[in-house]
């Protein structure tokens, strides 16, 4: 493993900002703490620093060499925690109830920090970096709001790059593939009406209840009998809400659930038949139907890593932590990002960082998560190789 010795220098420091993210979570849109904190780092490093995308993202400029090189290049970090309570004994826990960092954003921030400070300090590249630091990526589609306010007209890079870490994959191993990484997320509403009615007259009314069972599983069918077997998706409802007492059969009943694939046509496809069957039973129970799709968020595309980018992350990750530590055939993950609009706009490679072992619960979006700080030094180094093979 090659690490920087500068930055294996700095691993105390990008600990100890890590830990700070970690003590004072901050959720979706409302990293005010976070972003400052972050800007005045970055500042004081020397960077050119622009503030107030999306409301609270962060973006750098740093640029070296001859003054003549048109490359530009950008590395994304994601800023947000979730809505979930601490449960681990820790001596720098939440200090915010009911919020923590439970994705790794805290450790993500800390290394795209660490490789700023290094490449301000050094210098040894030729062309522009853009460090963008974005809120909102947890299910409020941070990264199309930032693209939607103008992030790659100010910010004009060619390429753009992303890490996550991922529990379960040896610490300090990688995980690259070009195409699908990630899959498309979308989630839905369904809301059945009828006439509510006596439990013991049901006769006399339109039972949303039995309707919604019916729903619930026929959508079962959309991917089991729609779908190619060989090619990835899931459907699943994970809300009910309807009805407040024993004896009556309410007017309404409100399902809500995700579905995610790999591929925009499927993705297309379940939509389709989500509302057909749905609007289908509805009409057969005589009952009316209101179907929204992404209520509260944009929906997610598939990320997708485009082929050279992802032959370059891979050269840079091999010539990190060794062939033999780099993983070439990862299965894609059900899970979703929004880094996915991002390599909508520009070509670009999204990669996965070991976090070691999930024993004790430590699996993302847990309340036992922790974000593995030995892994901080070969995050940081990753970015600055990926930045001097680039721009060279």
């Amino acid at each position: 493993m090659t690490i920087y010795k500068e930055i294996k220098a700095m691993h105390a420091e990008m600990q100890q900002w890590r830990q700070y993210f970690h003590q004072f979570p901050e959720t979706a849109f409302e990293e005010i703490n976070t972003s400052q904190f972050i800007s005045s780092k970055l500042k004081s490093f020397g960077l050119k620093v622009y503030e107030g995308l999306a409301k609270t993202g962060v973006i750098a400029s740093l640029s070296s060499g001859t003054g003549t090189s048109t490359k530009k290049i950008a590395l994304r970090a994601d800023m947000d925690a979730l809505f979930i309570e601490e449960k681990n004994a820790l001596p720098y826990k939440s200090k915010n109830t009911g919020k923590m960092h439970a994705c790794g954003h805290d450790g993500h921030s800390a290394m795209l920090l660490g490789a700023a400070k290094y490449l301000a300090d050094h210098n040894d590249f030729d062309g522009t970096v853009y460090f963008i630091f974005q809120p909102a990526e947890e299910g409020r589609a941070g990264a199309k709001q930032m693209i939607d306010e103008g992030l790659f007209q100010l910010f004009p890079a060619d390429r753009v790059f992303g890490l996550h870490n991922f529990p379960d994959i040896p610490a300090g191993h990688f995980a690259i593939r070009p195409g699908p990484m990630m899959a498309s997320f979308d989630c839905f509403e369904i809301v059945i009406s009828g006439q509510a009615t006596h439990a013991a007259m049901p006769h006399l009314g339109n039972d949303v209840m039995v309707a919604a069972a019916q729903i619930i599983t026929a959508l079962q069918t959309v991917v089991s009998r729609n779908i190619n077997p060989a090619d990835p998706a899931v459907l699943s409802i994970t809300q009910i809400h309807g009805g407040n007492t024993w004896n009556a059969i309410p007017d309404s009943v409100v399902l809500r659930g995700t579905y995610r694939c790999f591929n925009s046509n499927i993705q297309q496809l379940i939509k389709e038949k989500l509302m057909q069957i749905v609007e289908s039973i509805a009409q057969g129970f005589n009952l009316s139907t209101q179907i929204n799709i992404n209520p509260e968020n944009a929906g997610y595309p598939v990320t997708s890593n485009s082929e050279e980018e992802t032959a370059i992350a891979i050269e840079v990750a091999q010539a990190l932590v060794g062939i033999d530590h780099v993983d070439l055939n990862a299965l894609p993950s059900m899970g979703s990002e929004d880094f996915s609009f991002m390599l909508q706009e520009k070509p670009g490679c999204y990669v996965w960082l070991g976090n070691g072992s999930s024993d004790g619960d430590c699996l993302l979006h847990n309340p036992h998560y922790d974000f593995n700080d030995d892994i901080l030094t070969i995050g940081a180094s990753y970015w600055v190789k990926l930045v001097e093979k680039l721009l060279n």
